[in-house]
C-alpha cells in the first residue's frame, strides 16, 4: 500500500499551483489515507479566502489521483487556517542530547554519507542526482542536507516551505522527485546566515536525523558539508553509517583535500564505498572536442592506489547546472547525464550499498 501512497504523492506533485510549486512541495496535503485502493486526503489552503478559490484545484487533484494505478476511489476535501508556521516550541539547534551509542532513525535501512575534502567539487549535485536516480530505480530514498552553513538541496530539488511539526518534536519532511527531504534551508529564510558554533551544529544534525519522520527508507543519503569538521564527525560517531562516498574533481588541489576526507572516514571507522570523479571532462557542445579543464584521471589513479572502486566519472555538464538551478535534477529526466546517474545507482544497488 505504501507504493500506492508514493504514486499518489507523485501524481499530486505534478499538479502545479498558479503561484508556483505544487501541492506536495508546498506541504498542502494532509491526512492522506490509502485503504483497499480508496484514497482520502485533505488540501490545506493558507487562508479561508484562498480555499474558496481552490475548488477547481480540488477537483483536478481528485481526477489526477483517480488515474493512479491501484486507486479505486478518491475523496479530497478542502480546509484552511491562518499562515502556516512551525510550532513555536520547535527549535532547531542547541546542544546535542546524550545517547547510548551509534543509532539510526527507525525505519531507515542504510545511511550513506556523501563527502568531499573541499567545497566546489559538486558534492551536493551528486547527492541530489544520486537520490533521484535511486528513487527512479524503485528505492525508497531520503536526502538529508547536512551542509548547515550552505544548504543547497532545497534549490536543487525544487522544494520549499517549512516542515510541519504537529507536537513541536516530530518534524514532517518535504518530498520532491520521489525523495523524502530535510534541510536547515527549509527552516530559515533563504538569505539568513547560520551563525552557530560546533555544539549547535551537532544538535541540529541530531534533530534532523532523530526527530524527522523519515518513514520507511531503503537508504538515507546525507549530503555532508565539505571538510572534516564537526558535522561529519558527529554523523560517523553517533549514527550507524553504512558507508561513505567521496567526491572530487581530478584537480591536484582537490585531491589533496579528498585524501583528508578519506583519512577522516578511515579514522572514524566508516567504510568508504568508493570515489566519484566529478567534472572529469568537458565536451564542447559545438565541436564535440574534449577538454580536461581540471586535469585527467586523478581520482581514478587515487582509487586504484587505495584499492577502492571508482564509482563514476561524471563530465562537466551545462544541463546538470541548469537543471540544479531550476529545481529539477538532471537525473529526473532523460539523456546522457540521467543515464550516467542511473548506472551509478544500479552499481550501488547491485553491490548491496543502497
Amino acid at each position: 500500500m505504501s507504493d500506492v501512497r508514493d504514486r499518489v504523492l507523485e501524481a499530486l506533485a505534478r499538479l502545479a499551483l498558479p503561484d508556483g510549486g505544487d501541492l506536495v512541495a508546498r506541504d498542502m496535503i494532509r491526512a492522506l489515507q490509502v485503504e483497499d485502493g480508496k484514497v482520502r486526503f485533505v488540501i490545506e489552503a493558507p487562508s479561508p479566502e484562498i480555499a474558496r478559490q481552490m475548488e477547481p484545484l480540488r477537483r483536478a487533484a481528485e481526477a489526477i489521483v483517480a488515474e493512479v494505478p491501484g486507486v479505486t476511489g478518491v475523496q479530497a476535501a478542502l480546509t484552511a487556517h491562518g499562515p502556516a508556521q512551525p510550532a513555536p516550541q520547535l527549535k532547531i539547534g542547541g546542544h546535542p542530547k546524550p545517547q547510548a551509542g551509534p543509532a539510526k532513525p527507525a525505519g531507515v535501512a542504510r545511511i550513506l554519507a556523501v563527502g568531499s575534502g573541499k567545497g566546489g567539487v559538486g558534492k551536493s549535485t551528486v547527492s541530489a542526482n544520486l537520490a533521484v536516480a535511486l528513487a527512479r530505480q524503485g528505492r525508497r530514498v531520503g536526502l538529508l542536507d547536512a551542509d548547515i552553513y550552505g544548504p543547497s538541496i532545497p534549490r536543487m530539488m525544487g522544494a520549499s516551505g517549512k516542515p510541519a511539526s504537529p507536537d513541536g518534536k516530530i518534524i514532517e519532511p518535504l518530498r520532491a522527485h520521489g525523495v523524502t527531504l530535510m534541510s536547515i534551508g527549509f527552516m530559515l529564510p533563504q538569505e539568513k546566515a547560520v551563525v552557530w558554533r560546533g555544539p549547535m551544529l551537532m544538535g541540529a544534525l541530531q534533530q534532523m536525523l532523530g526527530q524527522v519522520n523519515w518513514g520507511t527508507l531503503d537508504v538515507l543519503i546525507v549530503d555532508l558539508p565539505p571538510g572534516t569538521g564537526d558535522v561529519a564527525m558527529t554523523l560517523c560517531q553517533k549514527s550507524e553509517v553504512s558507508g561513505a562516498i567521496v567526491v572530487s574533481t581530478p584537480q591536484d588541489v582537490a585531491l589533496l583535500d579528498a585524501r583528508k576526507a578519506l583519512d577522516m572516514f578511515t579514522t572514524l571507522k566508516t567504510p568508504v564505498l568508493g570515489l566519484i570523479e566529478n567534472m572529469s571532462v568537458f565536451v564542447c557542445p559545438h565541436c564535440g572536442g574534449e577538454s580536461h579543464i581540471f586535469g585527467h584521471g586523478g581520482v581514478a589513479s587515487e582509487a586504484e592506489k587505495l584499492g577502492l572502486p571508482l564509482l563514476a566519472a561524471l563530465p562537466l555538464d551545462l544541463d546538470t547546472r541548469l537543471s540544479g538551478d531550476g529545481g529539477t535534477p538532471v537525473a529526473a529526466g532523460e539523456g546522457p547525464m540521467a543515464e550516467a546517474y542511473a548506472r551509478l545507482a544500479q552499481g550501488l544497488i547491485g553491490g548491496g550499498m543502497a
